[in-house]
């Protein structure tokens, strides 16, 4: 199961859900602002949609990955501020909080359809270091077999790369990083768009080369929730589809997973390899 070196995947959009026979590793990450109101409350139809959609592609055959944003977002309703705090403390006072509120909800809403989950939070040093680095992918990797659903985050409750700069960017950077350590097959970002869009505000559906699409989008446009953006989005997925993983830009908020099961041309596909 996984990517193997040198061999680009086959995309998600040519397997059904009845090709068991075939099932894929996926890394499905999304966005606060698809999860979460503009008060950063957790938006609780929202989630309630995203675990359905994750469970039906469990009951595909395939390996689920989940990597979440939300838990400042949501840290930052419950203290009552009005906007992501600046101050790394306050950051991570809004996390401490938050991530207690978001994984308590995931708990419940897988339980209900009969999936256990396991919370993994990190930081940038658990991939520059190989030891930490090997050790994250042998945790994720039984998690998989096991049939635990990983469900990952950034840890900003310890994390102090804000000071240097160096963030994931609202988690879109990680999930990269965890689609190569784990070789998934494919990685979709749901992000609130239907997808990379053109001057016109088109959804473009497919992408074979990245020359000219960074002027699409203004460098760190996000909400006032999170920190990242398209371009943080397209950097990720430049390094994945590089690393020979497919991978999607879809809207999170709408019922993407089971389309792209089905093979509808839904978001933006980027074919591994292409570059």
């Amino acid at each position: 199961m996984g990517t193997e070196a040198g061999r680009p995947c086959k995309p998600l959009v040519r397997v059904l859900p009845f090709a068991i026979p075939n099932p894929m590793r996926i890394v499905v990450k999304v966005g606060t602002h698809a999860i979460a109101k503009k008060t950063g409350r957790p938006d609780y139809p929202a989630l309630r949609r995203l675990v359905s959609q994750l469970c039906e592609l469990r009951k595909a055959g395939h390996e689920v990955v989940f990597v979440s944003s939300g838990a400042v977002a949501a840290g930052v309703e419950a203290l009552g501020l009005s906007a992501r705090p600046t101050d790394l403390n306050d950051v991570q006072m809004c996390a401490a909080v938050g991530q207690a509120k978001f994984i308590c909800e995931y708990e419940k809403l897988f339980a209900r359809h009969g999936v256990k989950i396991g919370q993994v939070l990190l930081t940038h040093y658990d991939f520059e270091e190989h030891r930490r680095a090997k050790n994250v992918k042998t945790s994720l990797e039984h998690l998989v077999r096991t049939g635990i659903v990983p469900v990952i985050n950034e840890n900003d409750v310890v994390a102090d790369e804000e000071l240097k700069g160096t963030t994931f960017g609202d988690n879109d950077w990680l999930s990269c990083l965890i689609a190569k350590l784990v070789r998934a097959d494919t990685l979709i970002l749901l992000t609130t768009v239907d997808g990379l869009l053109d001057e016109n505000g088109k959804r473009i559906p497919r992408v074979e080369k990245f020359r000219n699409v960074m002027k699409l989008v203004k460098p760190g446009e996000k909400g006032n929730l999170s920190k990242g953006g398209m371009d943080s989005k397209l950097k990720a997925v430049r390094e994945a589809v590089a690393s020979g993983i497919d991978t999607y830009i879809a809207n999170g908020r709408r019922k993407t997973l089971p389309a792209l099961l089905e093979g509808k041309q839904v978001g933006t596909f980027f074919p591994a390899e292409t570059l």
